[in-house]
């Protein structure tokens, strides 16, 4: 039975038995593999898991004291059984494509399902309901699909739907199809790419807030700190220009302080930049090159992770990309002032974006270069209007950074190490940026950027290769200085894959060219499943990631953070003088700010209940806003972050192999808490090393301190 339920070698076998099918099934195959996968992922993705966390039932092992449990306790709830559901979703999909298929997927199905009662990971009733469950909600995809084909498909594609009439009889076309798709028109089929390359971006839209609206993630750092200050709006802040602030207060001012509101117009901005770049290429080039495009940005780590966090890097993209597309626009020969001034305002938001779009006015400079005929457009006052607005958008920033001793100039400058010596970092920036841009798009990009230049330097290469290329050789050239972050570089990756499509399209005849991207799009498209839930890595190899390498360690585990920290602050605050939290980092308060229930609430209110440790200098936005000085007599409980212990030496190989003792046997180390905070109260108590855990696995070690007694001596002397 531990052999059926967790099937050794199943996902290989059944990569194997999908190329196949795809490669022999033809169309009918592929629609076929396409459903399946979607109900697969749909399904256990977002229907069961929404179900066991709203009805939070606990496994067998866990209520019960008697069970025999044969495999490891899963760390999700147990109604329904994922594991029943997937199998009998499996088994309705291949039915209804291949009706005698059932012979052998009904048996395996009910095995399994039974397999998970008797291993004791689940109820009857848990695989029961997983069973109808799954065969539902495959059947009502299929069917739902294919009515949606029958009733668009005859008006949207009409030349395809005349091949395939329907997805369940994909390949059975009319008599005469293949006949009249012979004579179509270029026209009419660049419509019907147009057509699907909208299509396809709705779905991914439809898809992605669906993802952000699950539990699989929480907010990351990075999002939680901004939250904290669109409850605190500003000219600009610390680090960041202003427009972070202001698209994360309207997100939860729509759909309130949860993460759907936060991250809500991530999915919505990469939506519509990817309809911008729809119809810039089809114009341009053709509605194929443009879905082809879409489909390679899509298949791309670094922009689909950016396409579901709401951070600074959607909007940067959003806004570097509409100054392309107004750009190019502006430096046609009938061209007008209006697209310039576009094109300043666009540059404008983009600095309010984040302070990498202003390299673009270098970009500027390089494509007025390389491209001669474009430099008429200097004797005109486009440019120069563009200009003067793109100024005018500096000012938020440049008043607020007056008023705080041009704290961000010091803070830019920290953050690049300009004022330490050289600590090249070239390899992991390369390595880093390969693996987040997929390994064969990446040298596909490189290799175009350069070979362009020797048969294919049209206007529209040109401009593309300035409108990318400066930025990403600017950071690769610093990277021999020191640390580049790889989404420093997001804003180029749209305009270099552009130019990479424009030069491979010439070669796409050749048939290790289309093998090559393919590939590539599998591959990336992969990437991104196991990248949005690495939860699949664990259920793949039947062996969890290791915490540590988990790439998605920053975005879970803090609601339990959150949960553990509030209840030791309760318990402090039960004595009878109020208690609040210090945090040693801005990520952590800002995560405990979001994620202890008591705290939300009190979030931009001027007395908030979690506060950043306050100093004499500013280290990020919290400086700049009230602190915890003024609660004198008070209590507090001080979170302190310690280094998590190191995995073992061939860690990799050890837990491909099975082998569990992945970490090192020496405990996170206790540290003493900052000489500043025992100033600042009266006595400091070590309460320990707290452990958070997630689906059975160690994600984070959290040190806190018991202080008392908040000493009136503390306040500061500085005009904070």
């Amino acid at each position: 039975m531990p052999y059926f339920s967790d099937l050794p070698y199943f996902i290989p076998i059944l990569a194997l038995v999908l190329i196949t099918i795809a490669i022999k099934g033809g169309t009918r195959g592929k629609v076929f593999i396409a459903l399946l996968l979607l109900a697969i992922i749909i399904g256990d993705g977002w229907i069961c898991n929404t179900i066991k966390h709203a009805i939070q039932r606990e496994r067998p092992f866990a209520a019960l004291s008697d069970v025999h449990l044969l495999l490891g306790k899963g760390g999700s709830g147990s109604m329904p059984s994922s594991h029943a559901a997937n199998w009998f979703a499996a088994t309705m999909v291949t039915f209804l494509f291949y009706r005698r298929s059932w012979r052998f997927m009904l048996p395996l199905a009910l095995l399994v399902s039974f397999s998970r009662v008797y291993n004791g990971v689940h109820y009857p009733s848990d695989v029961l309901a997983g069973a109808i469950l799954g065969a539902g909600y495959a059947a009502a995809l299929v069917f739902g699909a294919d009515w949606l084909w029958i009733s668009i498909g005859r008006r949207w594609f009409p030349l395809w739907w005349q091949k395939m009439p329907s997805l369940l009889n994909a390949g059975r076309g009319t008599g005469n199809a293949e006949k009249k798709l012979s004579t179509d028109t270029p026209a009419d089929l660049n419509t019907h790419w147009l057509r699907l390359g909208y299509v396809f971006i709705f779905l991914l839209l439809v898809l992605r807030l669906f993802y952000i609206n699950s539990s699989i993630i929480e907010l990351t750092e990075d999002e939680a700190y901004q939250w904290t200050w669109s409850k605190n709006l500003a000219l600009s802040y610390y680090s960041k220009p202003p427009l972070i602030a202001l698209v994360q207060f309207l997100g939860t001012y729509l759909w309130g302080d949860r993460e759907f509101g936060v991250r809500f117009f991530s999915p919505v901005i990469s939506a519509v930049f990817s309809l911008l770049l729809l119809r810039f290429f089809s114009r341009q080039v053709s509605a194929r090159v443009a879905v082809t495009v879409t489909l390679i940005l899509t298949a791309t780590l670094l922009l689909a992770v950016g396409s579901t966090l709401m951070t600074i890097d959607p909007l940067s993209v959003l806004f570097w990309m509409a100054t392309m597309l107004a750009g190019w626009r502006a430096i046609q020969p009938d061209s007008e002032t209006r697209d310039w001034l576009w094109v300043g305002l666009w540059m404008g938001l983009g600095f309010l974006s984040k302070y990498t779009n202003l390299f673009q006015w270098i970009c500027w400079m390089v494509f007025f270069v390389l491209y001669p005929p474009a430099r008429k457009q200097l004797r005109t006052r486009g440019p120069y209007l563009a200009l003067l607005i793109n100024a005018l958008c500096l000012i938020p920033v440049l008043i607020w950074n007056a008023q705080h001793h041009w704290i961000t100039l010091e803070h830019v400058s920290n953050d690049g190490a300009l004022g330490k010596g050289w600590n090249p970092k070239t390899l992991d920036f390369m390595a880093a940026e390969a693996v987040l841009l997929n390994p064969v798009s990446f040298c596909a990009m490189i290799f175009a950027a350069i070979a362009f230049w020797r048969t294919q330097r049209t206007a529209l290469n040109v401009f593309l290769f300035s409108m990318g290329a400066p930025l990403f050789l600017f950071y690769f050239l610093f990277s021999f200085h020191s640390r580049v972050l790889p989404n420093w570089i997001a804003p180029s990756i749209i305009p270099l894959f552009c130019l990479m499509a424009l030069y491979w399209r010439t070669r796409w005849a050749k048939r290790w060219v289309r093998i090559t991207f393919t590939v590539a799009v599998v591959f990336g498209i992969f990437l991104n499943v196991i990248g949005h839930d690495t939860n699949l890595i664990g259920k793949i190899l039947k062996r969890p990631l290791p915490a540590k390498v988990d790439p998605l360690r920053r975005a879970r585990a803090w609601s339990g953070t959150g949960n553990k920290i509030g209840e030791v602050r309760r318990a402090l605050e039960r004595e009878g003088t109020p208690a609040f939290i210090i945090c040693d980092h801005y990520g952590t308060t800002g995560e405990l700010s979001f994620y202890v229930p008591e705290a939300k609430t009190l979030v931009g209110t001027g007395k908030p209940l979690v506060y950043f440790l306050a100093k004499d200098h500013p280290e990020n936005q919290y400086f700049f806003w009230p602190n915890y000085l003024s609660r004198t007599g008070e209590n507090a409980i001080f979170v302190q972050t310690v280094e998590e212990p190191k995995l073992v030496e061939g860690w990799l190989w050890k837990w491909l192999t099975g082998d569990v003792n992945l970490i090192r046997p020496n405990l996170p180390i206790p540290l003493p808490p900052p000489p500043l905070l025992q100033k600042q109260f009266s006595s400091v108590k070590d309460l320990g090393i707290f452990k958070i855990e997630y689906r059975g696995r160690m994600f984070r070690h959290v040190q806190l301190f018991e202080c008392r007694d908040l000493l009136k001596e503390s306040a500061p002397t500085s005009t904070q």
